[in-house]
């Protein structure tokens, strides 16, 4: 399912802060998955965290965001600054739709002032990318019903 999150930086927050805050909402979506350990997501977000702090001081993170994918999760990840970030009302809660995966990916934007030092954190976990993510299931794709109407109408007859 595809999702956005934006996470409020300067001034509410130091660009390590706001990386703290992005790694943790990371690493709780991830520990959904009985197959996954938010200790791997943590050490994931830690290898990057030296330039993750780059990407939010630069201001990189309002237009190119971090995805995460994870099962049925992708989420975009993105930073709000200034008065924006002041009246942000942020959901940090972990992103629904994780609790499947058996596998994650961060992928981290590699924007052009910052290509090296993207392109070695990539290198330092094999958890992290700096490749163009998967598409996302959209909202319209996933648009059906809720309830298959059908299947309770059996299992009410079955009775």
């Amino acid at each position: 399912m595809r999702r956005a999150r934006e996470v409020a930086a300067s001034p509410v927050r130091s660009a390590s802060a706001t990386w703290t805050v992005i790694a943790d909402l990371v690493a709780d979506t991830v520990a959904q998955s009985s197959a996954l350990s938010r200790d791997e997501a943590v050490q994931a977000t830690s290898a990057a965290e030296a330039v993750g702090r780059m990407l939010i001081a630069g201001g990189h993170l309002h237009k190119h965001p971090i995805t995460l994918v994870a099962g049925k999760v992708h989420c975009e990840i993105t930073t709000v600054s200034g008065t924006t970030a002041l009246m942000l009302e942020e959901n940090l809660n972990p992103v629904p739709g994780a609790a499947g995966a058996v596998d994650f990916t961060i992928y981290l934007p590699s924007p052009a002032p910052l290509q090296e030092q993207v392109k070695a954190a990539v290198t330092a976990h094999a958890r992290l990318s700096l490749g163009t993510p998967p598409a996302g299931e959209t909202k319209a794709a996933s648009a059906g019903p809720l309830i298959d109407l059908e299947a309770l109408r059996r299992a009410v007859t079955q009775r």
